[in-house]
């Protein structure tokens, strides 16, 4: 019974061993994720509508184009009235955009986004009229109409407001009806077809052709440039480009990204990229603080004396500075160590920020430095 114990404790540590051994594993992506069709693109479109039923939060008397357009609408309908006489409260002024998917078809929905233009104040509990929808090329291809959800709501009393979200700004989901199809080239017509990777890495550029090329057990993918593959279509895939497309999609790579650090100085938010290294360096830290205290002091004359009280200012001015603490960064750091020695000094967010940008200056940092 020893024996067999002693056995299972062997090759549970002999397992664990291995675990600890084996080098992790990149993280595999499918190439849909990361890969777009040349001539497979979506487009935006945009509309001048206007929303009703609001209770007294559209827009005012000051916003003209509200009232001009409020007086067209009504005189389509065979009623004239002066544009002097019209007090609107309970309408507002939008600008409408939606964006029109890829071969998509008519009578077919898409959702819309509806924005205040002029001063409405909440466009909660209104409906877009009908508006049509135009592409670049002025012609429209969709019209949307219906309730706005603005997905939260504001109320405001005579001392307090409160507010979630944005409420001049909404959706009407499935608001906009296709009514024209955009032209679009037909796939399964092509003998060649240029694939675009998101990823601007030649590596992985090479990557993915490769792995096309072994699925496919043909030379037929030739990358072009660090982003662009070029497929030329295999003679049992003729008339059947989108089969093709479905099944490269799902092809697994592991794809390689340069070494960046992305900075953001607003929020003090700083992401490092797990392949960036630094070479040996030393850094140093510390804090120099001075204050400056005014003390003002009345000093009055001595009794029966001809003088005048005055106000004499005392300055009192002290300097304190942290000893500065130094860690050495070995050649090669990773970014573990980079993220472990930063906090051994101290730094903050927005000092590890003036750190990244310093070691990058010495020429220690081996990484693209991005500042957004």
């Amino acid at each position: 019974m020893r024996v067999r114990v002693s056995a299972y404790l062997y090759y549970i540590l002999l397992a664990l061993l291995f675990t600890l051994l084996t080098p992790v594993v990149g993280l595999s992506v499918r190439l849909k994720d990361i890969m777009d069709i040349e001539g497979v693109r979506g487009n935006y479109l945009v509309g001048y509508g206007l929303v009703v039923g609001l209770k007294g939060t559209g827009d005012g008397d000051q916003t003209k184009f509200t009232v001009q357009s409020v007086v067209n609408m009504l005189e389509k309908f065979g009623i004239r009235v002066p544009k002097e006489q019209v007090k609107l409260k309970n309408v507002a002024a939008v600008l409408v955009t939606a964006y029109l998917p890829p071969y998509v078809k008519p009578g077919q929905r898409v959702d819309v986004q509806v924005s205040a233009l002029g001063d409405a104040k909440n466009l909660q509990g209104g409906t877009l009229l009908m508006t049509p929808l135009m592409g670049p090329d002025g012609k429209v291809y969709a019209l949307a109409q219906g309730p706005v959800s603005i997905g939260g709501f504001a109320v405001a009393g005579a001392g307090a407001q409160a507010q979630v979200n944005h409420p001049t700004v909404g959706k009407v989901p499935n608001g906009a009806i296709i009514e024209r199809e955009v032209p679009m080239e037909d796939l399964n017509s092509l003998e060649k077809v240029t694939i675009s990777l998101k990823t601007e890495d030649f590596s992985t550029t090479v990557q993915a052709s490769e792995a096309i090329n072994n699925y496919l057990r043909k030379r037929v993918a030739n990358p072009v440039d660090m982003k662009t593959i070029e497929l030329r279509v295999p003679e049992n895939y003729r008339g059947r480009v989108v089969a093709l497309l479905g099944e490269i999609g799902n092809i697994a790579i592991k794809p390689d990204v340069p070494a960046r650090v992305v900075i953001d100085e607003k929020t003090g938010t700083v992401i490092i990229g797990e392949n960036v290294r630094i070479s040996r360096v030393a850094v140093a830290h510390g804090n120099l603080s001075v204050e400056v205290r005014e003390t003002p002091e009345v000093v009055q004359p001595l009794p029966f004396g001809r003088g005048e009280t005055v106000v004499v200012p005392r300055t009192e001015v002290a300097a304190k500075e942290e000893r500065a603490r130094i860690v050495v960064l070995e050649e090669g750091a990773t970014l573990g160590e980079l993220i472990r020695a930063l906090n051994a000094v101290g730094a903050t967010a927005r000092e590890l920020i003036a750190v990244l940008q310093a070691i990058k200056a010495a020429g220690a940092l081996h990484a693209d430095l991005i500042i957004i």
